[in-house]
């Protein structure tokens, strides 16, 4: 990326810094999490939200609805899930690696084909060793989706008598991953949350690399803006994991940006550096820097939330120390095994760890924790019972059960709200 030597100062180089509330604001108006939603979500909402964020992580774990559906419901409200797979089986979104991961929209599959074409670089993500002792394995596999069509794992019988943990993945489904992680085959749908995998010029056939590949270096410089975007406004220390890219040359690469003028600085108070934003969000500062910028939104976050997955980040945007701790011995866990942070009106104010008995039922509040620097007020707890409601009636299981909440006043409240 050649930089150039030119200076344009943003319109607000010279003005009052932000303060840090005024910062969170603008974080969580590019996240879409500053408001409630003013309607009902509708399919393209789905695909609006995801492109405005850039990614949307997978996880598979499911006492709560999985992490996809969860970050969309804190934005969107209720919504229909089949809308997610829908959008990614009517080829407008796909599925690869980014900040892990991810479904991605299919305008930006461009950026991640120099990865596919040079798997080697991506570490654990692909298993070089293994394509070198199991070329003929590969080989079967890519020959059985070319001539069968689209595969999931499971059309593969295992014949090893062994275990089916990711340990003991078999030679099929470790072939699918080199394949799916080398860009030969795609994600052509879900079924059950399941992967069914056919191959790229099928899934994806108005791509063409001879046509369609970029420079490398622009690919870059275009995650780097879109992460600047998504971000809102941010540190230069931020911005490498939002997309998983090489810190330090982001780091200077982001600075070549404000060069050029395609990044913008402000000042933000108890920062000791300058912040980066992206032009196109000049309304949100300057509505921020008149104090115009509210947040009203209430929700629960999804640990993969983009708000709450850089643990740095939300220390020091948030003051808000949150780590998962589902792979935490449970003797060792402090507040769960799958804790969902509060975000209440601009600020993260607690934990809730919850599991949905969809069978019976029954949404139970394990556990529900209040930070020590938070004031509980009437208007909070209502809030807060809205919110949980909410997310109970979203998972059809009307009845919620509290477990354990440190605050007396709080349980009193809620369980008095959902009986009135």
């Amino acid at each position: 990326m050649k930089a150039l030597r030119l200076s344009f100062p943003s319109p607000t180089d010279t003005a009052m810094p932000l303060s840090l509330t005024a910062a969170r604001n603008i974080h969580l108006a590019a996240q879409g999490l500053l408001t409630s939603p003013k309607r009902r979500a509708t399919k393209d909402d789905v695909l609006a939200t995801i492109r405005s964020m850039g990614l949307l992580q997978i996880d598979t774990i499911s006492v709560v609805a999985r992490s996809p559906y969860l970050v969309l419901w804190s934005r969107l409200g209720s919504f229909q899930n089949a809308w997610l797979e829908q959008h990614l089986e009517e080829g407008n979104l796909f599925e690869y690696w980014s900040h892990e991961a991810c479904f991605l929209p299919i305008e930006s599959y461009g950026r991640y084909r120099h990865q596919m074409l040079k798997p080697e670089d991506m570490g654990w993500k692909f298993n070089a060793n293994w394509l070198r002792e199991n070329p003929q394995q590969v080989k079967k596999v890519l020959r059985h989706i070319t001539d069968k069509g689209a595969s999931r794992s499971a059309d593969f019988e295992r014949k090893d008598g062994k275990a089916s943990g990711w340990w003991e993945w078999k030679p099929e489904k470790r072939a699918l991953e080199v394949l799916f992680t080398s860009g030969k085959v795609m994600v052509a749908k879900r079924h059950n949350f399941h992967r069914v995998y056919d191959l790229t010029e099928r899934v994806h056939p108005n791509w063409n690399d001879q046509r369609d590949l970029r420079q490398q270096g622009d690919d870059e410089r275009d995650q780097i803006l879109d992460a600047v975007r998504a971000l809102g406004i941010c540190k230069a220390a931020w911005i490498a994991d939002y997309f998983r890219m090489k810190k330090g040359p982001t780091i200077l690469n982001t600075e070549r940006l404000f060069e050029q003028g395609l990044l913008h600085k402000v000042e933000v108070e108890g920062w000791q550096e300058a912040a980066y934003y992206h032009p196109d969000q000049q309304a949100l500062i300057d509505m921020a820097s008149r104090g115009e910028l509210r947040a009203t939104h209430t929700c629960l976050l999804s640990p993969f939330d983009p708000v709450v997955w850089d643990r740095k980040r939300a220390l020091e945007l948030f003051n808000f120390d949150y780590r998962l701790e589902c792979y935490t011995p449970e003797p060792k866990r402090q507040y769960g095994y799958f804790t969902l942070p509060i975000l209440r009106r601009g600020k993260l104010v607690g934990r809730v760890d919850a599991k949905a008995h969809r069978k019976e039922g029954v949404m139970e509040i394990k556990s529900l924790h209040l930070e020590e620097t938070i004031k509980v007020s009437d208007a909070m707890m209502k809030d807060i019972a809205k919110t949980l409601r909410s997310f109970a009636d979203w998972h059809a299981t009307p009845e919620i059960r509290i477990t354990r909440c440190d605050h007396k006043e709080l349980k009193s409240a809620l369980l008095s709200t959902w009986s009135a």
